[in-house]
């Protein structure tokens, strides 16, 4: 019964996609496009709370912004966006990006998850892009809690070579990351990490690049869990 119900609300889903969420292009359009933003991303839940913190100078994460938010960031001074969720021809997508071009924000985009691990090479994207980008700049996901505070981890601990504990905070439930759910896999990662280098003392770059194998932290994670 449960599947059944959790069936249709998808095609419910797919339905008010295709018919509201696609296109921006004319006033009646975008209309259709906030409804579909509000009700289906959800981004009611996000008018006052932004999940906003500045991680590091001039390097701040968030939730999935508004086109309204994204104009309170330029006013911040915000330069460079950074987001999570990849590309999609979605309302979130459509406007967020319709709103950096409005207001001379440049947006970049990397594909992360916040329960399956993604491969090394998207990994080294991330990196290379913060690196990369003009600042100040912001990286946010749907909810800000996992894959923001996953990147966030990665940037105090490679970039700012912030101890592993103290950039570990940014996965916490005051974000509302909870790692007893699937999310976790995420903590596993830097968990794999400390536990494969407490003796060699290998960098968490190094690691990403030499010894990261999301198959089979996957496949560990999954038998901590009782689930192989």
């Amino acid at each position: 019964m449960g599947s059944f119900i959790k069936r249709q609300f998808r095609k419910f889903e797919r339905t008010l996609t295709e018919k509201l969420g696609r296109d921006i292009s004319t006033p009646q359009a975008r209309r259709r496009a906030m409804w579909h933003f509000n009700l289906i991303d959800h981004a009611f839940l996000r008018t006052f709370w932004w999940n906003l913190e500045e991680i590091a100078p001039d390097v701040w994460r968030s939730n999935q912004p508004s086109p309204k938010r994204v104009a309170h960031y330029h006013s911040m001074g915000i330069r460079s966006i950074i987001n999570l969720r990849g590309s999609s021809y979605q309302s979130p997508y459509l406007l967020e990006q319709d709103a950096c071009a409005t207001h001379g924000i440049a947006m970049h985009d990397v594909e992360m998850s916040a329960r399956k691990l993604v491969a090394r090479a998207v990994l080294q994207k991330l990196l290379a892009t913060m690196r990369s980008v003009e600042r100040p700049f912001l990286m946010h996901c749907k909810s800000g809690s996992d894959r923001a505070g996953f990147a966030s981890v990665l940037y105090l601990a490679i970039l700012e070579g912030r101890p592993l504990a103290e950039a570990r905070k940014h996965l916490h439930w005051k974000y509302l990351h909870l790692s007893t759910t699937d999310t976790g896999i995420l903590d596993f990662v830097l968990d794999t990490y400390e536990a494969e280098t407490q003796d060699s003392g290998m960098d968490l770059e190094t690691w990403i690049n030499t010894c990261y194998d999301p198959e089979a932290i996957t496949a560990a994670w999954k038998a901590k869990r009782g689930e192989a």
